[in-house]
């Protein structure tokens, strides 16, 4: 389906729908990541994907998509919220390899996983405990073209990220704005995210991994971050760089956001320098 229907679907869904959103605040949901967890353009958060509280419920529809010359990326995801307690979400990603894949002989090849994530809240409260609101968040990952991930050694199609979440809004600080941190532990095995499979040559074994979101909203609507996402090689063809992003997010209201990012993701799979634009829309419902 062309980007930009799915962007205009998504659009009247979040204009459109009927439900009522939950009571949170504004922006408390965070957006949708990469994985398709609430959270920011390459990392989850702790927060719970809508707005629902208390007996509450709702479904976030997303869309994002990334392109960086060399490849491009695109994913789809449905999330469902409960009681700002429990997250379930699916991912459909799509990374196609424009310049490689004519490389090894593949002009349109792709490689195309699915994200099966859940994440609980533990404890703390993003705003009104003095300490960070902290999830436990899973993520079933299975590599659905293993072609290329075998053929540049990886040892699995699917593997399972863990990974625990502190994350906390600051009412007023830094300088009179609302602040916002969140600080990631995660075990995983994956290769860029699970793209190139998991496991390989070089190490098969659990990685902890460190991420970081910081930013500011400029406005009750408008926020600006910071991503950091750290990487380990698994495989030895090609070594795996830290991702950043820099990222704006609007939310007109409770039922829309958009989000647009410059993404330096450093080299991947032998191809260097590679940045570019990320946009991401979300509806909640």
């Amino acid at each position: 389906m062309n980007n930009t229907v799915v962007f205009i679907i998504i659009f009247l869904i979040s204009q459109n729908t009927m439900a009522q959103t939950g009571s949170r605040l504004i922006g408390t949901s965070g957006v949708t990541q990469i994985e398709g967890s609430s959270g920011s353009g390459l990392l989850p958060w702790a927060t719970i994907s809508g707005y629902a509280d208390a007996a509450q419920s709702d479904f976030t529809l997303s869309y994002s998509s990334l392109d960086t010359k060399d490849y491009r990326f695109s994913m789809k995801s449905l999330s469902w919220g409960w009681n700002n307690r429990l997250e379930l979400s699916v991912a459909k990603q799509q990374l196609d390899l424009q310049t490689l894949g004519p490389v090894i002989g593949i002009p349109d090849a792709q490689l195309k996983q699915t994200v099966i994530g859940a994440k609980l809240r533990l404890f703390g409260h993003l705003i009104y405990s003095k300490y960070p609101q902290v999830s436990l968040g899973l993520q079933y990952k299975s590599n659905n073209e293993f072609l290329v991930p075998s053929m540049v050694g990886a040892a699995k199609k699917q593997g399972v990220d863990v990974y625990l979440s502190a994350t906390k809004l600051f009412l007023s600080k830094p300088f009179g704005f609302n602040g916002f941190a969140t600080f990631n532990l995660r075990a995983t095995k994956a290769n860029e995210i699970g793209l190139l499979g998991f496991g390989g040559d070089i190490n098969n074994d659990y990685r902890i991994l460190v991420e970081n979101s910081f930013g500011v909203f400029v406005k009750k609507n408008v926020a600006l971050g910071f991503d950091f996402r750290q990487k380990k090689s698994n495989l030895g063809f090609a070594k795996e760089s830290h991702w950043r992003d820099v990222f704006v997010s609007w939310l007109p209201n409770k039922h829309l956001s958009l989000t647009l990012a410059y993404v330096d993701l450093g080299g991947v799979a032998t191809l260097k320098n590679q940045q570019g634009l990320y946009l991401s829309i979300s509806g909640v419902f």
